[in-house]
């Protein structure tokens, strides 16, 4: 019996709170209250949803995301080109991008903070490599397009094969390492490399 009268007496603000007529309001310059609508893309992930699908390429995004550049990522306005080496490609580096191209003298002792600004700056650097701050760009012309490091620019040159295959994947990076995946996102191209991109 209680708790017939207790659905009684609740009822009234259940029914007021599902009702069809709630309008959810968006803050507006003009002082009027608008109906809210939700942002849309063109229906394709952003860069960042296929960095953290891509399971071959976790590595890249692990150190990519401990950046601010990595807001290019999800930007819709940024149009990118992002040169992703494999799990294997970064595994394979005798330096891993951390530590630098260089070795540290050894007589030099470095704070905490020290090695732990160096080694950002160092994934800044390699991250920043990777990543061509234009999409889309063309692999059949041999061209060369500057990435985010300033002063390296990366060369793309079609090399003579199967032509029934795409394009992308008849291209060479740097004269030596190829594409072995492409996905399209809604602000960019992702291109999975089989090595990755060297700097001085």
């Amino acid at each position: 019996m209680r708790l017939q009268l207790l659905s009684l007496l609740f009822l009234p603000f259940m029914v007021s709170a599902s009702s069809n007529q709630q309008m959810v309001l968006s803050p507006s310059q003009d002082g009027i209250a608008h109906p809210f609508v939700p942002a849309t893309n063109s229906g394709k992930p952003s860069l960042a949803d296929l960095l953290t699908i891509e399971s071959s390429a976790s590595i890249f995004y692990s150190y990519a995301r401990e950046l601010e550049l990595s807001e290019l990522f999800t930007d819709p306005n940024a149009r990118s080109t992002i040169l992703v080496p494999t799990n294997k490609a970064v595994i394979a580096l005798p330096r891993k991008p951390h530590q630098g191209p260089t070795p540290v003298d050894g007589g030099v002792i470095l704070s905490d903070a020290e090695y732990d600004h160096m080694s950002k700056q160092n994934v800044e650097r390699w991250v920043s490599a990777h990543i061509i701050p234009k999409s889309p760009i063309s692999l059949s012309s041999e061209a060369e397009y500057e990435t985010l490091l300033a002063g390296k620019n990366v060369s793309f040159a079609l090399d003579d094969g199967e032509t029934n295959t795409p394009e992308w994947s008849r291209v060479l990076v740097d004269g030596s390492m190829r594409l072995t995946g492409m996905k399209e996102a809604s602000n960019g191209v992702l291109y999975i490399l089989d090595g990755t991109i060297t700097f001085d």
